[in-house]
């Protein structure tokens, strides 16, 4: 997938805030979904996370989780790895038939960039050539982006409409489009609301549901099977079973979402950034371990 390689390093703070964020979890989300992963890594994979961090991040993953976002404008190539189009109203993935571009190139979605990451980075501390075409940097910092993306359920959505992006909606009073209800909106009013506009309470609650209520789901959520480092296909599945039941559902052009849908899909939200970190982390521990 010769599309994926970069053999240039750009450097890194510089996009992080020249243009506004247009994909995936909002800045919190991804902030949120790398700030879990980093506290459960082991030490091999926590020492080569360091390693491979710019200085500029000093040592902390969540403060460039949102980096894929911002160089899509310099690598417009990146752009169709932030999703999946999935046929409409199916409810269902298939790679074979939904992991593909505009263009109808394989491979070319958010779980063929994950599988595509991950094996790169199982080249780090590897004396294989191959090794040294690859910016593990930013291999990194991809596959930290689109594990919180492929997690976001509308990241897995319909065609016709881009996964949400051409159905207007209002949120409360506010104008905007359904997937940036999920990207932002849903998150930015539980912190009004719970967390004194604090993302870092949102994600100690967060670690608190792991340990506790969620703590006998971690380990499916952490698995994978055939001995894989990492699973999107099932990540994916799970996004578009949740983008039907939860984000579509009960919504239309220009509905009005207010108390009744966001007290009933916060959790849903909340579950999917956990997962995301838990799996980012189960990840990296896999590849660097």
């Amino acid at each position: 997938m010769e599309y994926f390689k970069l053999n240039v390093f750009l450097p890194i703070v510089a996009f992080l805030f020249l243009f506004p964020v247009v994909h995936g979890w909002g800045l919190d989300g991804h902030y949120t979904v790398c700030k879990i992963a980093q506290s459960r890594l082991s030490k091999a994979a926590a020492d080569a996370v360091e390693k491979l961090l710019p200085a500029s991040a000093n040592g902390d993953l969540a403060s460039v989780c949102i980096w894929a976002d911002h160089v899509k404008f310099r690598y417009h190539w990146s752009s169709a790895l932030h999703y999946i189009d999935t046929p409409d109203n199916l409810c269902n993935y298939q790679y074979n038939r939904d992991c593909k571009d505009e263009n109808g190139v394989p491979d070319r979605c958010v779980a063929g960039a994950i599988n595509n990451y991950t094996e790169q980075l199982l080249s780090y501390n590897s004396a294989n050539e191959n090794a040294k075409t690859y910016n593990l940097t930013e291999s990194l910092l991809f596959l930290s982006h689109f594990m919180g993306d492929i997690h976001q359920p509308l990241h897995v959505g319909f065609t016709s409409d881009r996964g949400a992006n051409t159905i207007d909606v209002h949120w409360y009073t506010r104008k905007t489009v359904l997937h940036h209800v999920w990207d932002s909106n849903i998150i930015e009013t539980a912190e009004e609301r719970y967390d004194d506009s604090n993302v870092d309470e949102l994600v100690d609650a967060l670690q608190k549901n792991i340990s506790t209520g969620w703590a006998d789901q971690v380990n499916s959520w952490e698995s994978c099977s055939g001995n894989k480092k990492t699973c999107p296909d099932i990540y994916a599945a799970e996004g578009i079973k949740a983008a039907c039941a939860w984000a579509y559902k009960g919504v239309s052009e220009g509905s009005t979402l207010e108390d009744d849908y966001f007290l009933t899909r916060f959790p849903i939200v909340q579950q999917r950034l956990a997962q995301g970190g838990v799996r980012l982390a189960a990840t990296l521990n896999r590849i660097f371990t």
